[in-house]
Order: structure tokens, then sequence, then C-alpha cells
């Protein structure tokens, strides 16, 4: 199942040619009441909506894509998580290129580690990028997005794909520079995720995804996930061991060789198997 929020945070199950309308469904969610859960409402509840939306999805009319505006699928997560240089040749970019990658941030994963990125930066492939500081170099980086199901705290790699509620894209927007990475990756709109969550029973195995960034048509990078250095449940593991994740926690899981600059005017289109394809513009 494809599940994407649009247009006014109305909820949709996408389809071929369209979105169907499942919004009804919302109306399940249970009641909240201050202070909030820490954690998105819908993914907690999914397993026991999911035959709601199917019946739901079944009469709704189809809507064509030329009339939804594609906001993030998840609306409110807890915590987004980032893996840095976990892709061997990505790594080996960085360290070729000491003007653009500052060698403070030039270390393999299991030394420096992961990152927070403010759940503020997060948006929908039809909101876009907005670039922050255009004198600076801002480029973009495409990742898998691995979308938490529910509480996870501390688990073994066996189990680790039991806690995942499904997959998007994810574009990690950076400006370059000597500050730390959840400081320069955090920028309003520099989290794009889409263009739906494809839930986890669609993916049985995420390590071997083929995936590519083009922007204006030329493709920037190409690449596979079964080149991860730490894959997806190793990435859980890791995540899990330093702070529980909860239901809507987004782990992006690094970007491959290949990042470059992002200008107002371009587009990103990216590409994962499995999941579709979104075209994300850029602009001041």
């Amino acid at each position: 199942m494809r599940l994407c929020l649009f247009n006014n945070n109305q909820l949709g199950v996408a389809e071929a040619d369209g979105i169907r309308d499942v919004s009804s469904v919302l109306a399940s969610l249970p009641a909240q009441h201050y202070p909030l859960p820490r954690h998105d409402l819908l993914i907690a509840a999914l397993p026991a909506l999911r035959p709601e939306i199917e019946k739901a999805a079944a009469d709704a009319p189809l809507l064509p894509f030329s009339e939804v505006r594609l906001l993030s699928p998840v609306a409110n997560p807890g915590k987004i998580v980032a893996a840095p240089v976990n892709y061997k040749r990505h790594l080996d970019e960085a360290i070729a290129e000491p003007e653009t990658f500052s060698r403070a941030h030039v270390r393999q994963i299991q030394e420096t580690g992961l990152f927070l990125k403010a759940t503020s930066s997060l948006v929908g492939p039809s909101e876009g990028v907005s670039i922050r500081f255009p004198e600076r170099r801002t480029d973009h980086e495409i990742e898998l997005a691995v979308v938490i199901g529910k509480r996870c705290d501390r688990v073994d790699t066996e189990k680790a794909l039991d806690y995942v509620a499904g997959y998007s894209i994810g574009l990690d927007i950076t400006v370059r520079g000597p500050e730390e990475r959840s400081l320069r990756k955090s920028i309003d709109s520099y989290t794009v995720l889409g263009p739906w969550l494809v839930t986890a029973d669609e993916i049985a195995d995420p390590s071997g995804l083929e995936f590519e960034l083009r922007v204006d048509g030329k493709t920037r990078q190409k690449a596979n996930t079964r080149d991860l250095i730490l894959n997806v449940r190793d990435l859980i593991v890791f995540a899990s061991a330093f702070y529980t994740l909860m239901p809507g926690d987004v782990i992006l899981t690094g970007t491959p060789e290949g990042v470059g600059p992002i200008q107002p005017g371009n587009v990103m289109s990216a590409r994962i198997e499995g999941i579709g394809e979104m075209n994300v513009s850029v602009s001041n």
C-alpha cells in the first residue's frame, strides 16, 4: 500500500494513475489531550486502520496527480535520524574534495555516529526546497528513508525490520561549511520526504534497491542500497541503542557519491525502486 498526505492534510492511497481520498479514516484516530504524544498518531495506528483504509479506497473516486499537492507522508515525526557518509564511494568523494567537505566531518560512520535533523525542516515534494544561503554551496543528497512503525528500544539485528512501517524517498539537503551537520541540514525545507509511504510488506528486503537523482534531467547520483556501509537493519540497531525510536520517526540511511550543488530554478527528480519517483523544485 502507498499512503500519502496531500492538499489540506488529506489522507490518500496512491495508485498508478492518481490518488484515492480516504481522509474519512482519520476520524478513527484516538482522541488526544495535552501534553500530546511524541510520535505520529497515524503511523502508530496504521496496522489497526489498514482494513478501514482499504475499504474506503475501494469506493473513493480517483483524483489525478495533477490535482493534488503532495505533502510529507509523515506529518509528525518525533525524530529525524540521519546517517553521514554511509556509502564508501561518497566517503572517498568527500576525502578527495577538502575545499567542499570539512575534514572534521569526513570520518567513517562507525566513528562519527548518527545525527539528528530538526523536524521543522520537513516538507513534501510539492512544497519544494527554498535556498536559505544563496552565497554558499547547497547540495542535494538522495537517500532511502525508513519510517519506524512501533516503539523500538535496543533491538537486535534479526528483529530490526519488524519495527519498520514503510519506506519513502528522502532528500537530505545541506549547505556546506564548517558548522555541525545538524545545523547545516536542519534549515527549513531541507528534508524532503515523499512521494508517499510504501508499507513494509511491499519491500521485503530494502538491501538491493536501485535509485537515482537527476537535476534538470541530468543524472547526478545513481546507486543501490546494497552498497550501504551500515544497512537498514544495522542503522535501526545503531539508532535504537542510543534512543528509543517511536512510530513516525524517520531514519535517513545516507547518500552515495555524486552529491552536487543546486540553485533556484532547478528541478530534482528522485527515484527509488519499489517506491516511485518525485519531482522537487528549488526556489529562493
